[in-house]
């Protein structure tokens, strides 16, 4: 195995995947069914073909279920117990399980936005210049995911990262550093987050 041929900086793709989907009659996001697969699955296939070779996942709602049912092969399974707390919970332990591997940038995503597919991954993690880049989809403008976190910033975003707001406490606090990446003629960034919007998957 050893090091990649490639001089390209390592990106690895981190989806945050523990959501107990409470508006949703408490169905576990990951589990839910897109184009007859496990949404997590979907979200997996998209950070890898976006050119993320290395994906951690965090698991938090009916983690048994998911590791049971998705069949996530290569991807590192990150178990986030205090998942009830927010995504900011699941984002730190995320971050924490990429701190050894090598990687020199995470591009992070949701697993409930099936909408945003490989080409705004792509563009995001093109956006990479050094371990302390930080870069972000935007759609007409405005800050959404996927984000590309730079190594050197992990254990800050980590310190922030509390409740529901994940990053967006850090990002508001950055935004002078932050290269936006226009994805809205590829991707839309709605969530899945009420049964109105299972509409949205198929």
């Amino acid at each position: 195995m050893g090091h990649t041929t490639t001089d390209g900086p390592r990106i690895a793709g981190l989806l945050l995947a523990a959501g107990g989907g409470r508006r949703l009659g408490g169905r576990p996001k990951a589990l839910l069914q897109h184009r007859g697969r496990p949404l997590v699955e979907h979200a997996v296939g998209v950070l890898r073909a976006g050119g993320c070779e290395v994906v951690h996942v965090v698991l938090g709602a009916s983690a048994g279920s998911v590791r049971e049912r998705a069949s996530l092969p290569g991807c590192a399974l990150v178990d986030n117990p205090d998942w009830e707390e927010g995504m900011g919970s699941s984002l730190r332990a995320g971050l924490a399980s990429l701190s050894g591997s090598g990687a020199d940038a995470a591009v992070v995503s949701l697993v409930d936005q099936p909408g945003i597919g490989p080409e705004a991954v792509r563009r995001v993690a093109a956006a990479y210049r050094s371990r302390d880049a930080l870069a972000s989809a935007a759609y007409d403008g405005k800050r959404g995911h996927p984000v590309l976190i730079g190594a050197e910033r992990w254990a800050d975003v980590g310190v922030s990262a509390e409740g529901d707001r994940g990053a967006r406490a850090y990002l508001k606090e950055h935004e002078a550093s932050i290269v936006l990446v226009e994805c809205g003629d590829v991707a839309e960034p709605y969530d899945i987050d009420t049964v109105a919007d299972l509409a949205h998957l198929e």
